[in-house]
C-alpha cells in the first residue's frame, strides 16, 4: 500500500451483522484513512464490483459462508476477470479448515485470516493486514505466508 495521504478503499463482504459492526468499529479505532464499503452477501458485492462506475477496492475482506453467493464463488469470479487483477483479497472467515485454506489459496486469495473473537486482536490483525506491503506479498505468494495468525 502506498504511504501517501489518499484513503484506502476497503471492502468487507460478510453476512453476519455483528461481524460487520465489529470490523467497522475496529477500522475506525485504527485511525487509518479509509473508505470502507460493506456488503451483506456475495451477490451484492459482485453486483457492485461489476458496475462500470465502481471505484475498486485496494483490499477486499471476504467471508466464505454467505447466502446468495459464497465467498469462494466471489473469489473465483473476481480472479477470472482481469478488471479485478489489482484487488488484494483477504479471506476473512471463522473457518480454519485445511480444505478452505487450501481451496482459497489455489483460487487466488492473497491471505487467509481466521476471524478473531476479541476486539483488540481484530484491531491488531487489521493493522497488520492493511499495512502489509501487498506488492511484495502478492509477488512472493506462498502457503507459509498465506494463513495469517495473531
Amino acid at each position: 500500500m502506498s504511504k501517501d495521504q489518499s484513503p484506502l478503499n476497503i471492502m468487507l463482504a460478510d453476512d453476519d451483522e455483528d461481524d460487520r459492526n465489529f470490523f467497522n468499529d475496529a477500522m475506525k479505532e485504527l485511525k487509518i484513512k479509509n473508505n470502507l464499503t460493506v456488503f451483506k452477501d456475495g451477490k451484492d458485492l459482485m453486483d457492485y464490483l461489476n458496475a462500470p462506475e465502481t471505484v475498486l477496492p485496494h483490499i477486499l475482506f471476504l467471508d466464505l459462508n454467505m447466502p446468495c453467493k459464497t465467498g469462494n464463488e466471489c473469489l473465483k469470479e473476481i480472479r477470472s476477470n482481469s478488471k479485478f487483477k489489482d484487488i488484494s483479497i483477504a479471506i476473512y472467515s471463522t473457518s480454519s479448515s485445511e480444505k478452505d485454506i487450501e481451496d482459497t489459496f489455489i483460487d487466488g486469495a492473497n491471505i487467509y485470516i481466521k476471524k478473531p473473537n476479541d476486539f483488540s486482536k481484530l484491531k491488531k490483525v487489521l493493522q497488520e493486514v492493511v499495512n502489509l506491503n501487498w506488492q511484495f506479498h502478492t509477488s512472493g505468494l506462498n502457503k507459509d505466508t498465506f494463513f495469517f495468525s495473531i
